[in-house]
């Protein structure tokens, strides 16, 4: 028989949940349209609404990973031919390009060196009208964040371009405000800063990007015009809902429960000890001689980039850590795998515990 293993999970996700996200996940199963079930699908919106910042009617959970988020967001809002402006500050916005470009856009990338955050002129300059425009809020593979409320200003003051944003990184760890920036479709994935397990993309789209949505996208299974029924136009009260797919209702429950939690210590406090925590790693991580990797200013505090000393096994010291105190961080990514780590403090692991723990580890490490 297997054993069970109990890691640290300290890489750029998935985090360890939070105990309350693990009870859902528990709780007895329900049929997908059990009315005891649908009511805690309505809730779950509701809260997931609160966590983006928005009142869209149409914020749910998908039934995938945040890579289908990425695909529904733009499988629902490009036609071939379209011009689709992405800003590329690492392997996500790449990741963006592949997608639109399967749907058959022309895309017109914006790179920025990795490691740096977007620069919301750049993007608007790129073309005087394309149909959308997108960006990576926090980019998992550099830890940098981008200012999307100084994109979302430019892009609506520029034209009428929708405004999609990759969030995965960031729901649930840092300030995020989806109507007052200007989004106007965002996906996200449970397995960070909301300390639930991968397995669903929190979603929400407005009023403005769902009336000029494809009519009949590429992916039945991600058509949002089939998904608002399905959910009751995601909770709204009294409507009638339609058949699309039978939902993973033990996530749902799981989500339901992580949210409440999040939602109970207050976003702001939630922001705050992700702040607190990411600060801490960063500074011990200077005062043992590190070089952070992300731009000074515009470095996450849920996940940080630290340079592989010269000389140093960046393997090595990450299956050390495994083995010796069950402690992962994360490779690079791209042509930055072996000379940098990514270490994340998200969700539960934000705090001043795995803080020390995954100092003190790294540097009897090195020092090995």
């Amino acid at each position: 028989m297997t054993p069970i293993v109990r890691r640290h999970l300290f890489g750029p996700g998935p985090t360890n949940p939070y105990p309350e996200a693990t009870e859902g996940l528990a709780r007895p199963l329900l049929g997908h349209l059990d009315p005891a079930f649908i009511a805690i699908m309505d809730e779950t919106c509701d809260r997931l609404r609160e966590a983006w910042g928005t009142t869209n009617a149409r914020t749910l959970p998908l039934s995938a990973t945040g890579s289908a988020g990425m695909e529904a967001a733009f499988v629902n809002t490009v036609t071939p031919g379209d011009v689709v402006v992405v800003a590329v500050n690492g392997l996500f916005g790449q990741r963006m390009c592949e997608v639109a470009r399967r749907c058959g856009a022309e895309v017109i990338p914006v790179e920025h060196r990795w490691g740096t955050p977007v620069d919301p002129e750049r993007v608007v300059a790129a073309h005087p009208s394309p149909r959308v425009v997108a960006a990576v809020h926090a980019e998992t593979s550099t830890g940098v964040r981008s200012d999307i409320a100084a994109l979302g200003a430019a892009v609506h003051a520029a034209g009428d371009a929708l405004l999609v944003v990759d969030a995965v990184t960031s729901i649930g760890g840092l300030e995020l405000r989806a109507d007052d920036w200007g989004i106007d479709v965002g996906y996200a994935g449970t397995q960070k800063c909301l300390g639930v397990a991968p397995g669903l993309a929190p979603f929400t789209i407005n009023d403005r990007a769902f009336a000029r949505r494809v009519e009949r996208p590429q992916s039945w299974y991600l058509d949002l015009g089939l998904l608002g029924g399905y959910v009751g136009e995601a909770g709204a009260k009294g409507g009638g809902r339609t058949y699309h797919h039978t939902a993973p209702v033990a996530m749902i429950s799981s989500l339901h429960a992580g949210l409440g939690r999040v939602l109970d210590e207050g976003l702001d406090n939630v922001w705050a000890r992700h702040a607190a925590a990411g600060q801490a790693l960063q500074d011990g991580l200077e005062a043992m001689g590190l070089e952070l990797f992300a731009e000074k200013g515009s470095r996450l505090p849920d996940l940080t980039t630290v340079k592989v000393p010269d000389g140093v096994d960046s393997a090595a010291v990450r299956r050390t850590m495994l083995e010796r105190y069950d402690i992962e961080i994360g490779a690079g990514v791209g042509e930055f795998a072996g000379s940098v780590w990514r270490i994340g403090l998200m969700g539960p692991n934000a705090r001043p515990d795995a803080v020390t723990l995954v100092l003190g580890a790294l540097a009897e490490v090195l020092a090995r």
